[in-house]
């Protein structure tokens, strides 16, 4: 694509959850280093850091010139404690929300979790416990199916006390040795929760039976939680110094979940390498269909979601206090990327439709 100056920005972040996001794929594919290389922007990803203060960032976002592809918790977090960021998308890509209980447990469904013990793996030591708040918040929307509340349960708190790899988390962990396997396995607790891919593949490591599956529920509010939507952020500083580089990199990941659509097993290769499950795992934990399931937009029923998530995490002190979503979100970066992607899109139509002209003449 052509363009009309050269930035002043030398150097761009970014970094992305081990989940399913079209910006995990752009970058798989190259895209994001092939679109600003050629300007001289240095690319840099905070996955292949080992500076522990950079990849902090990850959760508070305190780099300049970055953007933030994932779960929402973190971004909230940073956003909450005053980092000046903007929500530039939301994907929503639904995943496995995994109950899981011991094999031969007399738990088969939602109520029978009345008066049982709930495992709660958490993080005391990290900045936000994206785990905790992810985990109570699938319990508590599963409990609300039968009428029931966190009054009816225990909840079980599991500290792991190491500090989570920051950038990769849980997905690096040892899934048999983890505090809520140990926990299952010993009897402190009844069920346990884990989510996405890696659900299937504890329950598989554990031989644990799944009690409920909130991420088959019909009603998307009640899939509500850290990955449904996953926000793409973005310092509010660089919109201001250089839109355009905003845009740039928003149309690639718009283009990504467009490319996921017409390459199945390519995505779901990608998407292994990002949550580091197998194939299988993936298919199980988000779905044959996943690769329909990597759009970026700014939907009413997203944004939504994500201000009825951030209520939650206010009301459970995850966050300081409770703000305004809709002013968090910046519409202009994708309004730009969606337009130029029209307007090329009919560029090539047009040209199609006059060499077929031509070779008909």
């Amino acid at each position: 694509m052509s363009r009309s100056r050269k930035s002043s920005i030398d150097t761009l972040w970014y970094t992305r959850c081990p989940v399913p996001t079209p910006l995990g794929v752009a970058a798989r594919l190259g895209w994001i280093d092939s679109e600003f290389k050629p300007d001289g922007i240095s690319i840099r990803t905070l996955q292949d850091e080992s500076d522990p203060k950079l990849r902090e960032s990850h959760f508070d976002h305190h780099l300049e010139n970055s953007f933030r592809q994932g779960g929402n918790i973190p971004a909230i977090w940073a956003r909450s404690r005053g980092k000046d960021t903007r929500v530039v998308g939301l994907t929503w890509t639904d995943e496995s929300q995994l109950i899981l209980t011991k094999a031969n447990s007399p738990i088969h469904g939602v109520r029978d979790l009345k008066g049982k013990r709930l495992g709660v793996a958490t993080r005391p030591n990290d900045s936000i416990d994206f785990w905790k708040a992810t985990t109570i918040r699938a319990y508590l929307a599963a409990l609300a199916t039968q009428g029931l509340s966190v009054k009816d349960v225990e909840l079980v708190e599991l500290p792991r006390e190491s500090r989570s790899s920051r950038g990769r988390g849980w997905a690096d962990e040892n899934l048999s040795e983890s505090v809520e396997a140990t926990a299952l396995a010993s009897g402190a607790v009844d069920v346990i929760y884990h989510k996405g891919s890696r659900a299937f593949e504890l329950a598989d490591a554990i031989g644990a039976r799944v009690v409920y599956d909130l991420g088959g529920h019909p009603d998307p509010k009640v899939r509500i939680n850290n990955g449904s939507p996953r926000t793409l952020t973005v310092d509010r500083g660089l919109i201001d110094r250089d839109l355009s580089l905003v845009v740039r990199l928003v149309k690639k990941v718009v283009l990504a979940g467009r490319w996921a659509e017409a390459n199945r097993i390519e995505t779901i290769h990608y998407i292994a390498q990002e949550t580091r499950s197998s194939e299988s795992a993936v298919l199980r934990g988000y779905g044959k269909d996943v690769h329909h399931h990597l759009h970026t937009d700014l939907s009413e029923a997203s944004i939504d979601a994500l201000a009825d998530f951030t209520r939650f995490l206010a009301d459970w002190k995850f966050i300081p206090s409770n703000f305004d979503v809709r002013s968090w979100i910046d519409p202009r970066p994708l309004q730009q990327a969606l337009a130029q992607i029209e307007l090329e899109n009919a560029t090539i139509a047009k040209g199609n439709s006059a060499s077929a002209v031509q070779a008909n003449l």
